[in-house]
C-alpha cells in the first residue's frame, strides 16, 4: 500500500514529551507480580496472565529505564491500553513509534499471541544526517537489538502520502497513535494519514489516539504550531474519515496545563524548553493536557 513528509510523524519532535494517567488497581499489580515469579518457574503459566496484568509487568519491566517507568504515572500506558480494548492476540500497528516508550508496553504482550507492526519515519536519501532519518535507523536497529524482551516487532514506514508500508490492505486490529496529529495538520498530511490507517484496519478494527488538547473551540490553525489540537475538531476530522467515536477518557487530562506558553507543549516535561530557570515552574503543572480517545472503523455507505 503506497499512500509523507518525514517531518511532523514523530511523536512531537526530539523535546516532545509523553504521558497518560490514572493508579492500577492494586490486585493487578498483585496478579503481574504473582505471575511474573510464576513464569520465570514454568514459562507455561504465561498464557494464563490477563492482558491488564501482563501490561503492567511490561510496563514496569527491568527492560525498560527507570526514567521511561517514572513516566507512567503521567502517561497511564496500562489504563490507556486497556482503554482501547487491547488484547494480546491482535495485529497492532503503532504509527510514530519515536524512541519507542510506548513500544517497550505493547511489544511484550503482543510477542507470543499477536504482533506489532510499527509504522517507522523514512529515511530521507537526500538527507541522511537529519535528526528524523537518524531516529528512524535509531528506532530500527533498537528494536533489533532487543528481541529478547520486545519479541519480532515489524519495522515498517508511515510517510503518508508518499510511503506508507504497515501492513495489507484490513491486516490490522488496531491502530494506535500517540501525540502525533498536530504534527500531520501542521505538515498537511492529516488526510493521507486517516486514509492510510482506514485502510489498514479490519472493518470494525479500533483505531486509538492519544493526543495534546486545545481549549475547545480553539482554531487548530493557531493551536497546532504550539502541539495542541482541540477535541472536537479531531474528533469531526477522524469520523469524517471513516470512523466512529466509540468513547473518550480522561485518564491523561491535566487541568494545570493552561496551553498558553511561549514553547508550546514543549514548555511542559518531560522537554521543558525553557531551561533551568523555568524548570520547576514547569514540572510543577506536569505533562500536557491530553485527549484519549477510541474510535473503530465504520463501512463506507
Amino acid at each position: 500500500m503506497l499512500v509523507a513528509l518525514v517531518v511532523g510523524l514523530t511523536a512531537c519532535s526530539s523535546n516532545e514529551p509523553k504521558s497518560d494517567e490514572m493508579p492500577v488497581e492494586e490486585e493487578v499489580a498483585a496478579e503481574a507480580a504473582a505471575m511474573e515469579a510464576e513464569e520465570e518457574a514454568d514459562p507455561e503459566t504465561a498464557p494464563s496472565m490477563s492482558v491488564e496484568a501482563r501490561l503492567e509487568a511490561a510496563a514496569n519491566g527491568a527492560h525498560r529505564s527507570e526514567a521511561n517507568r517514572a513516566r507512567n504515572e503521567a502517561r497511564h500506558p496500562v489504563e490507556t491500553l486497556t482503554f482501547f480494548g487491547l488484547s494480546d492476540d491482535m495485529t497492532v500497528v503503532e504509527l510514530s513509534p519515536g524512541r519507542g516508550w510506548y513500544t517497550e508496553v505493547l511489544a511484550p504482550v503482543l510477542a507470543e499471541n499477536g504482533k506489532l507492526v510499527a509504522g517507522n519515519l523514512m529515511v530521507d536519501p537526500e538527507d541522511p544526517e537529519s535528526y528524523y532519518s537518524k531516529a528512524s535507523v535509531a528506532y530500527e536497529a533498537w528494536v533489533g537489538e532487543n528481541t529478547d524482551t520486545l519479541g519480532e516487532v515489524e519495522v515498517g514506514t508511515f510517510a503518508p502520502p508518499t510511503m506508507v508500508e504497515i501492513g495489507d490492505a484490513e491486516s490490522a486490529d488496531m491502530v494506535v497513535t500517540f501525540r502525533n496529529m498536530h504534527g500531520w495538520y501542521n505538515n498537511d498530511i492529516l488526510d493521507a494519514a486517516l486514509e492510510a490507517v482506514h485502510e489498514t484496519l479490519k472493518p470494525g478494527g479500533i483505531f486509538g489516539v492519544v493526543q495534546h488538547r486545545a481549549a475547545e473551540g480553539s482554531d487548530p490553525a493557531v493551536t497546532a504550531p504550539k502541539g495542541y489540537l482541540p477535541q472536537d475538531f479531531v474528533i469531526a476530522t477522524v469520523e469524517a474519515a471513516g470512523f466512529e467515536l466509540v468513547e473518550s477518557s480522561e485518564i491523561n487530562a491535566n487541568p494545570n496545563d493552561t496551553r498558553d506558553y511561549e514553547d508550546g507543549v514543549w514548555a511542559l516535561p518531560p522537554s521543558l524548553r525553557g531551561g533551568e530557570e523555568t524548570a520547576e515552574q514547569f514540572k510543577a503543572i506536569g505533562e500536557s493536557d491530553r485527549m484519549t480517545l477510541k474510535f473503530v472503523k465504520v463501512d463506507a455507505e
